[in-house]
């Protein structure tokens, strides 16, 4: 454990968590196995998740943090919206992995009846679509957790392309153990571990949300620009809010 960490894990014993800035200072070119580490030893596995999509990056950062400890938590938002090949995406890498501990959550039913009963509003209001499926059940999601651990890198550009290592998410911290690495490095994860695909890789999909959402990415396209295709909208809006 180096300095940084053991004066870490004495603020956490205290009752406190350090400073978001000073630890993205401190590993600003740590791998992402060394941030995932790091994060484990501060918080503690019963106070740390990682939150996954199981999109079609997701397995470089499921193979790493496993390779950490494979009983952290994973959160898995199962928006009603997915398509089944995510689904069963999950399940392959649970059992590729062993992963120990995902947890699908899903929006409450009485906000789904009450806001989107006609299951119109990704159309009317992605917005709004986002926050009752994703943003909330989040929320509650995390509402255990002390940290959280995601996958985004600066290299999909847009709000992402500054993010650092380690961010201040209201009452909580927030690790982004990928934002240096390359699409090289992780296609180099997927080939060296022997990483299964998403099933819809293979069709153009580039990047994998909701179904009515995400839409095939051309060669010439950034990764993303398949999610909400024609709309000044780039994210759901649990990387924009905090999550307290």
């Amino acid at each position: 454990m180096n300095a940084r960490a053991q004066q870490a894990v004495a603020g956490r014993a205290a009752g406190g968590l350090p400073p978001a800035a000073e630890l993205a200072s401190e590993l600003r070119t740590a791998s992402p196995a060394q941030v995932i580490a790091t994060a484990l030893q501060i918080v503690g596995r019963e106070r740390l998740a990682v939150v996954s999509s199981f999109g079609t990056e997701s397995a470089a950062l499921l193979k790493v943090m496993a390779d950490v400890d494979p009983a952290i938590p994973v959160v898995f938002l199962d928006t009603g919206w997915l398509f089944e090949e995510t689904l069963a995406y999950r399940d392959t890498l649970v059992a590729t992995l062993g992963l120990r501990d995902v947890r699908s959550i899903k929006p409450l039913e009485q906000t789904l009846l009450r806001e989107d009963p006609d299951r119109e509003l990704w159309f009317s209001d992605p917005d709004a679509c986002c926050r009752i499926r994703k943003v909330e059940p989040l929320a509650r999601a995390l509402a255990p957790f002390s940290a959280w651990i995601n996958g985004r890198k600066r290299f999909q550009g847009g709000l992402r392309a500054d993010i650092a290592v380690v961010e201040d998410d209201g009452i909580r911290l927030k690790f982004n153990p990928f934002a240096n690495v390359s699409r090289e490095e992780i296609e180099a994860i997927y080939k060296l571990a022997k990483l299964p695909p998403h099933p819809l890789a293979a069709s153009g999909y580039l990047s994998v949300g909701c179904m009515p959402c995400s839409s095939r990415t051309s060669a010439d396209e950034d990764a993303r620009a398949g999610r909400w295709r024609g709309r000044a909208k780039t994210e759901c809006g649990i990387h924009t809010v905090k999550t307290s």
